[in-house]
């Protein structure tokens, strides 16, 4: 196929020739003595014989006054030339204009043989008429004239589709009107647009072929597909063109990224990048609009995925989101989409491989779709990412994993899933674990969910990803647990002590301080948390964690912390203890919240249950944040200072005197008073319809 023809010459100047002129140019050329036309005004003679077969009888018989298009200079002495083409091919369509679809066959087959009469190459014959049309049809009046030269673009298109293809290519980049224009022609005529669609996808598959020519027919994609009706003509292909499109955008989004960005980039050349890639997003709305997607295009603007199709660091998050529209409302292409992938995912080519892993794992979504293989086979495929050395793909092994989880008939073994999970929790990219953190999720939504199991499992690794620095992996880990309470608040509230009890006691400090975390998405998952832990041990104290989250209230605080310390006295080391570690956070608000929960945790603690050297830790602890940056931690400290050296004078007294009255030193001491919180808090008094201002 002749895609590199890329630096021929847009045609000299056209000449206007009448179908008589040529026949005899047509003769000269071949060696003939120039005579009579047998395409003159003479009823008694027909067409060249070649030509006759089938045209002859649809072309009607003018006079030579009448051969060529209004306003144009007759003159039948003018040298063969490139624009003779256009001129018998603009002319013949203008006189087979109402003949309809036989018109369009009889237009096909004068302009072949003409062209075949010439004896040159048949292929630079098309060629040269195209890209003559191209030149006249910016000049020639609406109305008939450009209805004929369209015309003869379809007529060609009909039994030339590769070179029409070819030579409409080099005006697609960068953008002409012209030639525009007769992609839209092509596009609304049915008979043709498909073959067209055909050729357009080669060029953008042909991945030796030149850059430029895959962007120029991104570019032509784009006019098609906008006109109504046309995405009709991608039946059969329409997940090819799908993927190829999304795969593109990929390697734009990689190309313009690259430091070695090829000079052809340079926007007085060629286009910036960014303005290829709007053209390919454009294509594929009009694809996925043109074939009832619309739900698809909006979801994808609402989410942001179009942004992340572009984005060389989130092109893969922007497939996911296009694959999970897809599931949710297109999901008429899953079945052919999902056979294009197979083969993709053992590409050579990084782009094609990944963006067709990120679709793998989206479709998995769909339970049909994941029913087309056999369970083993996308465990099996799922698994071997997970032992590959790049994360991305280790990243979307453990999404497709999580996607599983939710489908009943596909996983049967949770044996089969948990070691990858599991191990995926102590990876360094935080996409890992997030990653595995949401598919542990979904296996607890599973019905007969192994909660036992998991708490085990998670009893070493989850506290530890409570205080993780990274903000997306503490609020996934926070929900986790909350998940993992909700199914198994049935043992929580006959008070089975096992290890999800223990693991909930384990986390309490760290879910109470990151009421106050600066990520608001880890705040209201601590919450959410906290709520279900509340209702699987039937604390009573929703209102009052509510209350916390979201207002600076002292007191609600202050009943949290005396419930907790007469609920579970065996564990009011462990609570001081691990409150004690986040008076050393880096942040600003977990410090003060530790130094708070840390006072009123002791005001509410009995004599005795508390050891010495843990009261001197805290009271040294406490007296190093008297030099903290922050005032409000330091005023704060002080406070709560003061509780421990309370207590520990209470601890100081004889033990007889303590057992002979054991409330009365709880009481001799004062409740902490705290001044207000600096920081900002997650809601307002007057939002709620409470206390407002006067």
């Amino acid at each position: 196929m002749a895609w590199g023809a890329w630096g021929r010459a847009h045609g000299g100047p056209v000449g206007a020739l009448t179908l008589t002129a040529l026949a005899e140019g047509i003769r000269t050329d071949q060696g003939q003595t120039p005579g009579r036309s047998s395409l003159g005004p003479q009823p008694e003679h027909g067409l060249e014989p070649e030509v006759e077969a089938e045209g002859a009888a649809a072309i009607p018989m003018v006079g030579s006054e009448a051969c060529s298009l209004p306003g144009r200079r007759q003159d039948p002495q003018s040298p063969w030339e490139e624009g003779a083409l256009t001129d018998l091919a603009v002319y013949t369509a203008a006189c087979l204009e109402e003949a309809g679809f036989a018109g369009t066959q009889a237009t096909a087959l004068t302009l072949s043989s003409a062209l075949e009469a010439r004896g040159k190459r048949l292929e630079d014959q098309v060629y040269a008429l195209v890209r003559g049309l191209l030149t006249q049809v910016p000049s020639l009046a609406e109305g008939r004239p450009r209805r004929a030269a369209l015309r003869v673009l379809s007529a060609l298109a009909l039994e030339h589709a590769r070179e029409v293809v070819c030579a409409l290519l080099p005006s697609s980049l960068p953008p002409d009107r012209a030639a525009a224009e007769l992609w839209r022609s092509l596009s609304r005529n049915q008979r043709v647009n498909g073959q067209v669609l055909v050729q357009l996808l080669w060029a953008l598959k042909d991945e030796a072929g030149p850059e430029l020519e895959a962007l120029a027919a991104t570019r032509a994609l784009g006019e098609m597909l906008a006109v109504s009706g046309c995405v009709g003509a991608t039946r059969g292909f329409y997940p090819h063109l799908l993927l190829v499109l999304v795969t593109q955008l990929h390697q734009l989004a990689r190309r313009g990224h690259s430091p070695d960005t090829p000079k052809g980039w340079a926007p007085l050349h060629r286009g910036p990048p960014h303005s290829h890639a709007s053209c390919a997003v454009e294509a594929l709305k009009a694809l996925l609009t043109g074939d009832g997607g619309r739900m698809v295009v909006t979801c994808m603007e609402q989410a942001g995925g179009w942004r992340r199709l572009v984005g060389v660091h989130t092109h893969l998050e922007g497939v996911l989101l296009l694959a999970s529209a897809m599931v949710a409302h297109a999901d008429h292409h899953l079945r052919g989409l999902f056979g294009s992938l197979l083969p993709r995912l053992r590409s050579p080519d990084d782009t094609q491989r990944l963006t067709a892993m990120a679709f793998f794992t989206g479709l998995l979504q769909s339970r049909p779709t994941a029913r087309l293989l056999r369970e083993e086979v996308i465990l099996e495929r799922l698994r071997a990412w997970q032992s590959d050395p790049e994360p991305t793909v280790r990243w979307l092994g453990l999404l497709g994993l999580g996607h599983l989880a939710l489908n009943r008939g596909k996983v049967r073994h949770v044996s089969k899933l948990l070691p990858a999970l599991l191990g995926a929790l102590g990876e360094g990219d935080g996409r890992l674990v997030d990653a595995a953190l949401g598919a542990l999720r979904r296996l607890l939504l599973r019905p007969r969910a192994p909660v036992r199991l998991l708490s085990a499992e998670l009893g070493p690794r989850l506290p530890r990803l409570l205080d993780d620095a990274r903000d997306s992996v503490r609020a996934s880990a926070v929900g986790l647990l909350g998940t993992l309470v909700r199914r198994g608040r049935g043992g929580l509230r006959v008070g089975l002590r096992g290890p999800l009890r223990k693991l909930v006691l384990q986390s309490l400090v760290p879910l109470l301080l990151r009421l106050q975390d600066p990520s608001r998405d880890a705040a209201e998952s601590s919450e959410w948390t906290l709520a279900r832990c509340d209702q699987a041990l039937r604390w009573g104290l929703l209102e009052d964690m509510v209350t916390v989250a979201h207002y600076d209230s002292p007191e609600a605080l202050s009943r949290i912390c005396h419930c907790l310390v007469q609920q579970y006295p065996s564990h009011i080391p462990s609570f001081l203890s691990q409150t004690q570690g986040y008076l050393r956070s880096p942040q600003d608000p977990l410090r003060w919240a530790a130094a708070v929960l840390l006072g009123f945790l002791v005001h509410h603690t009995s004599p005795g249950r508390v050891s010495q050297d843990l009261l001197d830790s805290l009271f040294q602890e406490l007296g190093q944040l008297q030099s903290d940056p922050e005032p409000a931690v330091v005023a704060a400290a002080h406070v709560s200072a003061q509780q421990v050296a309370l207590l520990a004078r209470a601890q100081a007294r004889p033990r007889r005197l303590r057992q002979l009255r054991p409330g009365l030193w709880h009481h001799t001491r004062p409740l902490p008073v705290y001044a207000n919180s600096p920081f900002q808090p997650r809601s307002f008094i007057g939002r709620w319809g409470c206390l407002g201002p006067g």
